[in-house]
């Protein structure tokens, strides 16, 4: 990858992403540096109903297809680590985890990331009652009393998913009022299991494995209120209460708002020539989608016209990318699927081209028993074999401890110690894809520094993940994860669909996915990459413990 660009796009959400279709259309050398997983923040959003002439989709959809786009028009992607920035002078330098790039000009798009609301008690029950993602935990807190902390667009959308789960809905709101006027809003105050609660705030939650016990204050009064678990009984705390600015990479360089956000004017320039901010790290009235995406738009043109008089200003001669020509792809023969099948037509069709690029021979090992998960496992293993010849599957009588386990076997015909149980389905499905693809080859490229702190693990590492098919977070953590063991044999990942094994779940009082825990003590919640999971796969460090 060459190291000089036009523009670097510091942030691969929607913002940046925007900026890179602009950038790139205008045939520029564009570069997108993302940490994680490129879409930002949205793609864990599971309906995205309120963006412009789109009536339903994913944020993980969405997206996808702006990343599509602005690789059709020649912009380049990297997953890194932005480590530092060098912003002053003609030239700007973008230090990363894989090398250092430099560009003519650089728009910043690095985003927020959800605000803790400060309660005693917040941390320590994070997990296990103190939760941030109501499609991801919702589920946990069925038939219970749910405390919902924030007035703003999240909370009430969250809010309303809730009532799903909870006999009742407890909204506590910092203001006199909700911070947005809405049809959501009225609905959530229509709702008879719902309680709203103004000019109040958490003080603290209290417990032993859970949260039995919540203390909240009026802000007007000064009264506390407290709310106890009958016996048997437990308390969910979703916090949504907005977000804090990522602005440790420009914080000094950059001006910004008491707040953070990043002061930019109309043309989304920021106090430093060739410097543009875009999204959610700015100043603005409104963080969504359509709001990211016009930023980005705005910031792309902008800094199109300043390259313009940097060329004319260094006596340089510009070069153009060449627009990817986009040939139509001739179908694999991959045939219909029938009504039984585990894997449509659609799914099949996706697949055979990821499949074609295996280099090496792998093989499905099913621990079968007698449950319906074993039958449609072994319709899964059947179909993926019959999409490739790198691909076998064998079957065993399942061991105490591996029912209805899929175990994945390298070329040397050994297990690679990648295992999932249950059935890998809903959002797991492409992150066991994925494993197959790191196990056969020739796997996901996490830069030179990254293998070798791969390679470097030679202490046993039992990893145990419990995921949710439903949550959109989990995916992350598993693909890092079994990123790292297909690498490194010291290193073995088991993954849990919690629907099935609710002894796991009570073993480790797990009330928020993903839930991972090393060596079967060390117990962590949260997305994390590949570069945050092995900082803790390498560390003495033991999270707090709440389990018996």
């Amino acid at each position: 990858m060459e190291k000089t660009y036009d523009a670097i796009i510091v942030g691969g959400g929607p913002a940046g992403l925007s900026a890179a279709i602009y950038m790139a259309r205008a045939r520029f050398h564009v570069l997108v540096i993302e940490k994680e997983k490129m879409g930002g923040q949205i793609t864990i959003t599971s309906e995205v109903v309120n963006y412009p002439g789109i009536l339903n989709t994913t944020g993980e959809a969405l997206t996808s297809t702006m990343v599509k786009q602005a690789q059709n028009f020649g912009a380049q992607f990297l997953t890194a680590d932005v480590t530092g920035l060098e912003l002053e002078g003609d030239y700007k330098t973008v230090h990363t985890s894989r090398g250092d790039f430099k560009a003519l000009g650089i728009v910043y798009a690095g985003g927020a990331h959800p605000r803790l609301a400060g309660f005693a008690g917040e941390e320590e029950y994070k997990g296990h009652g103190v939760a941030y993602c109501a499609t991801c935990d919702g589920e946990f807190f069925t038939n219970r009393s749910i405390f919902v902390i924030g007035g703003g667009y999240a909370a009430v959308e969250e809010g309303l998913f809730l009532t799903r789960y909870g006999k009742e809905i407890i909204m506590v709101i910092r203001g006199d009022d909700f911070s947005i006027n809405s049809a959501a809003v009225e609905e959530l105050k229509e709702n008879p299991h719902v309680k709203i609660l103004y000019h109040t705030i958490v003080e603290k939650v209290e417990g032993d494995s859970a949260v039995r016990r919540v203390v909240l204050k009026d802000r007007k009064t000064g009264k506390s209120t407290e709310y106890q678990a009958s016996d048997g009984d437990f308390y969910g705390v979703f916090v949504f209460v907005g977000y804090a600015p990522e602005n440790g990479l420009i914080k000094g360089q950059v001006d910004l708002d008491p707040q953070g956000y990043v002061i930019t004017d109309r043309d989304q320039k920021t106090n430093i020539d060739g410097v543009y901010a875009a999204g959610d790290i700015c100043v603005k009235n409104l963080r969504q989608v359509v709001t990211a995406v016009s930023d980005g738009a705005v910031a792309a043109t902008s800094l199109e016209k300043y390259l313009g008089s940097q060329y004319r200003k260094l006596n340089l001669k510009r070069t153009y990318v060449k627009k990817v020509e986009k040939k139509e792809e001739p179908k694999a023969p991959v045939g219909e699927a029938d009504d039984s099948a585990f894997l449509d037509t659609e799914t099949r069709q996706a697949l055979k081209p990821v499949l074609d690029r295996f280099e090496r021979p792998i093989t499905l090992r099913l621990y079968r028993d007698d449950t319906e998960l074993s039958w449609e496992n072994e319709k899964l293993l059947k179909e993926l074999a019959s999409l490739s010849d790198k691909v076998s599957y064998e079957i065993m009588d399942a061991p105490a401890g591996k029912e209805h386990t899929i175990s994945i076997l390298g070329p040397d015909g050994k297990e690679a110690g990648l295992y999932f149980h249950g059935v890998p389905g809903g959002h797991e499905f492409n992150s066991f894809i994925l494993a197959l693809y790191n196990t056969a080859g020739p796997g996901q490229d996490v830069g030179e520094d990254m293998q070798k702190r791969i390679e470097s693990i030679s202490e046993r590492k039992q990893v145990t993940i419990a995921v949710s098919l439903s949550c959109t977070m989990c995916p992350d953590l598993v693909a890092a994860a079994e990123r790292i063991a297909a690498d490194n044999p010291n290193i073995t990942v088991d993954v849990y669909d919690l629907a099935h094994y609710p002894e796991l779940q009570q073993k480790y009082n797990i009330m928020s996915v993903p839930c991972f825990i090393v060596n079967d003590s060390d117990v962590h919640f949260g997305k994390k990459g590949v570069a945050e999971l092995l900082d803790i796969l390498v560390s003495n460090f033991v999270s707090f413990r709440l389990y018996p």
